[in-house]
């Protein structure tokens, strides 16, 4: 049998193969003869692309009514060309021979030309909207719209491209030819109207660039096109229009053509556009002739399939019945082995191959029948190996001696399976046991919650932090635990974990049974797929703590560098304290020599406990606490400096709540003494500072007022004393000149010469005794006296003083009248200024002293000067002195002092 069909089946094979051909040659041309539609299509929008670009070019050259019509139905032209294109391509994608729906977009043809015409689509309102908006060009627009003219003849080249037959491919290779010459003439009337709009005298060279294209894409016309369309080529070229744009390309190619032989502009677009269109008729037959062509090649291909076809089906009819005939005799047993074969291998054993014949159908059977019965024994030995593995039997092994070849192997891969899951179960049972001895000995806070928040599991550290026991942590919310101000980031926090997000990292606190606050930093990541959330806390309740002392102890060292009076610096030491400990009262105590206790500083007050706080810390030099009152030393040099103690809000020390579950395991709470005693070991340096600051200034104070005082005594003795006795001696001088009769004698010269030394020392007396201390301060007060020093000067002095007409305080005016003093000497002396400025004000309960002058600069007070002296005298009435004094540039002096301080004092 086999050998009777072996030839009909070549035959039909044969067949078969040249029916395909034919099937497949006809598919090509029907697929060609659909893309040159779309492409005529796309060359209709090629054309009126074309027409838009020289109304938008005229439009943009000379604008007015007609021309603006004009782009406006060029533009709609343009539009229903395009639409007509998107739906002749829309209409090839569905119903090209050979196109699937389910293809991937743009691995067709079609799928790339609808896509070239959407982008064409938005390349036009693109260039629209800038030509619109008259931000481009003439030349620019002409070079936008001769971009998506590329896009769109490169479309229909594309789509041109199949050439199934010969003369299908001279036709296509013919209207490319005439599209790419019309274009060239049509980008040659665009750029020589731009050209021929400019003034005559501004007129560049053309250069022949678009004829010369236009000549070579016409050349390649005649050469493959038909006779006829020859002749039609000839007409267009040699008609009149041709004619003139002949001869402005001749005129054009002149080196230096005669202005008055130039072409109008309207001239050259009336015959260029006649010439284009006579082409565009050639075209237009040139696309007749491509579809003609492409029709009858489909045609004659769909007869030759059509007839290969039919030759096809006669010959399989014929060789389908010789089967029939002929197969009956071994479809049934064939039947009986398939089905056993399919039963086999779908995993049912209970089908059974009863077909026992002597024939290579009988061996195919007896052999399934064999894989059967091995089959069965395989399932038998896996399912045993997987009831070992259910029951935890990790050492039950299969037995592989009755299996040889592949059998044998794949039951010893089980086995050695079963040896690494067991040597993996192992390992995991030692890693959990290490996990969990991690788990209790992490001095970290370690946890699992559910999604809800809830502790599902927490380590010992917990409970050693917290103080509550485990079973209380595990029953209650730990939103019941967190301290009420931060229970909204803590349920923003937990909200943010049940939704997935990715670690989380935040700090709460916790509040203890005792009712003492626990900072703890958190860390926490969820897992979703198991609904729980993984946390790690650290107790950070100490390193905030110190992070506020040391905050604290940078403000008080602040104000003390600042020097800040000492009762604002102790003042806020106090209230630091007060902070710190979360007291309702603090205070800061010095320790007299007598035994007595001086407030320096205080926080809203201290009652009797505080007082008996800080007894009790005086006589033990410990910290202390006396009721609801704590208090600790101040040393400074190993002595007892003071003390500060404070009343506290919260019973720290208090034991815990009942409910708590040990006392040992209740983390004790820091007493409220030690904390004051650690931060007032920090603080003290400061307070010894400020302290020492106030003693400096009393003792500053107290040397400038006893200067003072001895100036004041040996003026008023120089007045009182010796200035009264050289006085009288004048007097008396005076009367022994009288005695004598002749003036003109030696003892008359003698009395002269005595009495005018006598005078002059008088009179040097004064001046020294108005440097002492000058009396008109005392008398007439600052203002007088700074005029006084000002008339006695030796260079110009410029006052400006707006002083008050009450007196100031005498301390205020005595440093200011020796400051102006120093500096007009200074000046004088050292300087060598030609003029001197003084102002001086008193407004807002301060005296602001301004010294100017011109001279050469660079006074330092550290030069042992008398400017020394000066910023002792203005520090101890409690103001400032600032000196600028470049070389070369004068002196500025300025003081700031007080006027209502109180006058310094020991």
């Amino acid at each position: 049998m086999l050998l009777a069909l072996l030839p009909v089946a070549g035959l039909l094979a044969f067949t078969a193969f040249s029916a395909l051909a034919q099937w497949d040659e006809a598919r090509s041309l029907e697929r060609f003869h659909s893309a040159i539609d779309v492409s005529f299509a796309a060359t209709e929008v090629s054309d009126a692309v074309a027409r838009e670009r020289i109304d938008a070019v005229r439009a943009r050259l000379r604008p007015d009514t007609v021309t603006l019509a004009e782009r406006s139905a060029s533009r709609r032209a343009t539009d229903r060309a395009l639409d007509d294109a998107v739906e002749q391509a829309d209409s090839r994608r569905r119903t090209a021979p050979g196109s699937r729906p389910d293809s991937p977009p743009g691995s067709r043809p079609e799928d790339r030309t609808a896509e070239e015409l959407d982008a064409v689509s938005r390349r036009l309102s693109a260039v629209r909207v800038s030509a619109g908006l008259g931000a481009l060009s003439a030349r620019a627009i002409a070079q936008r719209y001769q971009d998506i003219e590329d896009s769109l003849l490169d479309t229909a080249a594309d789509l041109e491209t199949g050439r199934p037959t010969r003369a299908a491919g001279r036709a296509a290779d013919a209207h490319l030819a005439i599209l790419e010459a019309v274009e060239a003439a049509e980008r040659e009337r665009v750029e020589l109207a731009v050209l021929l709009d400019t003034p005559t005298g501004h007129r560049p060279a053309a250069a022949g660039r678009w004829s010369a294209l236009e000549e070579a894409h016409l050349r390649e016309f005649r050469q493959i096109a038909s006779d006829r369309l020859r002749a039609g080529l000839y007409q267009a070229q040699f008609a009149r229009s041709g004619r003139a744009v002949r001869a402005v390309r001749a005129l054009l190619a002149d080196p230096e053509p005669p202005t008055a032989r130039w072409p109008s502009y309207g001239g050259w677009l009336a015959d260029s556009t006649a010439r284009i269109d006579a082409l565009r008729a050639v075209q237009a037959r040139a696309a007749r002739d491509l579809a003609d062509t492409a029709a009858a090649d489909l045609a004659d291909a769909r007869t030759r399939a059509a007839r290969d076809l039919t030759v096809s089906l006669a010959v399989l009819t014929a060789v389908a019945l010789l089967a029939l005939a002929l197969g009956r005799s071994i479809t049934r047993p064939l039947q009986e082995v398939t089905a056993g074969a399919r039963a086999l291998s779908a995993g049912d054993l209970s089908f059974a191959i009863r077909y026992a014949g002597h024939d290579e159908l009988g061996d195919v059977a007896d052999t399934f029948r064999e894989l059967r019965l091995m089959t069965e024994r395989l399932a038998a030995e896996i399912r045993s190996m997987n009831s070992a593995v259910d029951d935890n039997r990790l050492e039950h092994r299969v037995d592989v001696t009755g299996f040889d070849g592949t059998w044998a192997q794949l039951l010893g891969g089980m086995n050695a399976t079963m040896a690494s899951f067991a040597a993996a179960q192992g390992r995991r049972r030692k890693a959990e046991r290490e996990l969990e001895d991690i788990f209790h000995l992490s001095l970290d806070l370690l946890c699992i919650l559910g999604v809800d928040g809830t502790f599902r599991r927490v380590n010992p550290a917990f409970e050693r932090t917290l103080g509550h026991p485990r079973d209380t942590l595990l029953a209650r919310h730990p939103l019941d635990l967190v301290h009420a101000e931060d229970r909204e980031t803590t349920r923003a926090a937990m909200e943010r974990l049940a939704g997935g997000s990715e670690p989380v990292e935040f700090e709460n606190r916790f509040l203890r049974p005792d009712g003492t606050e626990c900072w703890l930093q958190w860390s926490a990541r969820p897992v979703p797929e198991e609904g729980l959330v993984y946390a790690v806390a650290r107790d950070v309740t100490e390193r905030r703590r110190a992070a506020r002392e040391q905050s604290a102890l940078r403000r008080v060292a602040t104000r003390v560098a600042r020097g800040e009076p000492p009762e604002r610096v102790f003042g806020a030491v106090a209230r630091e304290v007060e902070e710190l400990l979360g007291a309702e009262v603090a205070a800061v105590l010095r320790h007299e020599s007598d035994g007595a206790l001086t407030v320096l500083g205080t926080a809203h007050g201290t009652g009797r406990e505080g007082e008996a706080a800080a007894r009790e810390v005086i006589r033990t030099r410990a910290p202390a606490r006396v009721g609801r009152s704590v208090g600790a030393p101040i040393v400074v040099d190993g002595r007892l400096w003071g003390v500060v103690v404070a009343d506290a809000r919260q019973e720290p020390d208090a034991e815990p709540e009942p409910e708590a579950f040990a006392a040992s395991a209740v983390p004790a709470a820091v007493p409220a003494a030690s904390r004051l005693a650690d931060f007032t070991e920090l603080i003290a340096a400061a307070i010894a500072n400020a302290d020492s600051r106030a003693q400096l200034s009393a003792s500053r104070a107290r040397v400038v007022a006893a200067g003072d005082d001895s100036r004041r005594r040996i003026e008023r003795d120089l007045h009182d004393g010796v200035q009264q006795r050289l006085v009288a001696l004048q007097l008396d001088l005076r009367l022994a000149e009288s005695l004598v009769t002749d003036a003109s004698s030696e003892l008359g010269r003698q009395l002269a010469h005595v009495g005018k030394g006598l005078e002059d020392a008088s009179h040097d007396l004064l001046q020294v005794a108005r440097g002492i201390h000058p009396a008109i301060l005392s008398k007439g007060g600052l203002g007088p006296a700074l005029r006084s020093l000002a008339r006695r000067c030796a260079v110009p002095v410029e006052l400006d003083l707006r002083l008050p007409a009450r007196r100031l305080p005498e301390r205020v005016e005595v440093a200011a009248y020796y400051v102006v003093s120093e500096c007009l000497t200074n000046a004088v002396k050292h300087a060598h200024a030609r003029v001197v400025t003084v102002d001086a004000h008193a407004r807002d309960g301060v005296m602001e002293l301004t010294v100017r002058d011109d001279g050469g600069g660079g006074a330092e007070p550290g030069r042992g000067s008398g400017l020394i002296g000066l910023v002792d005298r203005v520090e101890a009435i409690g103001g400032r002195l600032d000196l600028h004094s470049p070389p070369g540039e004068g002196t500025v002096l300025r003081i700031r002092a007080p006027l209502d301080g109180p006058p310094p004092h020991g």
